[in-house]
Parts: C-alpha cells; sequence; structure tokens
C-alpha cells in the first residue's frame, strides 16, 4: 500500500485520507439512524459512535488494501 498521497502537491498520510472518508460515511450512517430513530436503543450515544466510526475505518482499510495489492 501506498504510504503517502500527493493532492496538489503536498503529500498526506494514506490513513488520514482514510479517516476522512471514513468521517463522512459515518455522518451519513448517523444521520440516517438519526431519521429512523434508531438511537432510542442506543445506551450512550457517543460511545457508539465512536465506535461505529473504527469500525467504517477499518473496513475501508481492510477495503484499500485489497483493492491496491
Amino acid at each position: 500500500m501506498q504510504s503517502d498521497i500527493s493532492i496538489a502537491g503536498v503529500y498526506l498520510p494514506g490513513l488520514l485520507v482514510l479517516m476522512l472518508a471514513a468521517f463522512v460515511v459515518a455522518r451519513m450512517v448517523w444521520q440516517a439512524l438519526s431519521w429512523t430513530g434508531l438511537y432510542s436503543f442506543v445506551w450512550h450515544r457517543a460511545l457508539f459512535n465512536f465506535a461505529l466510526y473504527i469500525l467504517i475505518l477499518g473496513a475501508l482499510s481492510s477495503l484499500s488494501n485489497r483493492l491496491l495489492s
């Protein structure tokens, strides 16, 4: 896997780009959970959101490793 990504001549760590992508996806999932009312079943919303973000980041990282190698 390529460790750095060049955007307009600025090198960014690959993990940073994955973290931003994971945040965008997680934000959409959080919005969907909020609209459907499923957050009423969650005990600690912030902890749940953090765990969901980590799961999405892991999935994106695994996916990028498989696609790029």
